[in-house]
């Protein structure tokens, strides 16, 4: 498998998400890896990276089989930035041929996300003289007036 698996192990327990029919955060793992990162030093970053990778991908996949054994759907388009990640293909494509679906992946020029949108959004800004000092935080939520 490529991904950052080819760095590292995943041998870090991470948070399982508590799924809620299909709606589920990624929030949890997210803190956790961070916390584990700043307070713990004896671990390997690359270990760390392939253990959210990994811990991630499942997550995918298991939501994905839930909403396919609800629907029956056999058509998965996997889409956005998360789409370029070679290990998320690689197991979404074993996935697919698992289950008998066909998984579907745009071109790899158009995996991104929506970073040219905030780039601009923030080119304008700063054109109109707004500024922030390195406290900002990001804010997923935000509003783009």
């Amino acid at each position: 498998m490529t991904g950052l698996l080819n760095f590292g192990k995943p041998n870090i327990e991470l948070p399982k998400a508590h799924l809620d029919g299909l709606n589920f955060s990624f929030s949890g793992i997210k803190t956790a890896v961070l916390n584990i990162n700043h307070n713990k030093k004896d671990i390997k970053k690359e270990d760390l990276c392939a253990s959210f990778e990994q811990e991630v991908t499942d997550m995918l996949i298991k939501n994905t089989k839930k909403a396919v054994e609800m629907t029956g759907l056999k058509k998965i388009v996997l889409a956005g930035g998360v789409s370029a990640n070679s290990y998320i293909r690689e197991r979404f494509t074993k996935f697919g041929e698992e289950i008998d679906a066909k998984i579907y992946f745009p071109e790899m020029k158009l995996c991104t996300d929506n970073a040219a949108m905030i780039a601009s959004a923030g080119y304008y800004d700063f054109i109109a003289g707004k500024r922030a000092d390195l406290t900002l935080n990001a804010v997923p939520n935000l509003k783009l007036e």
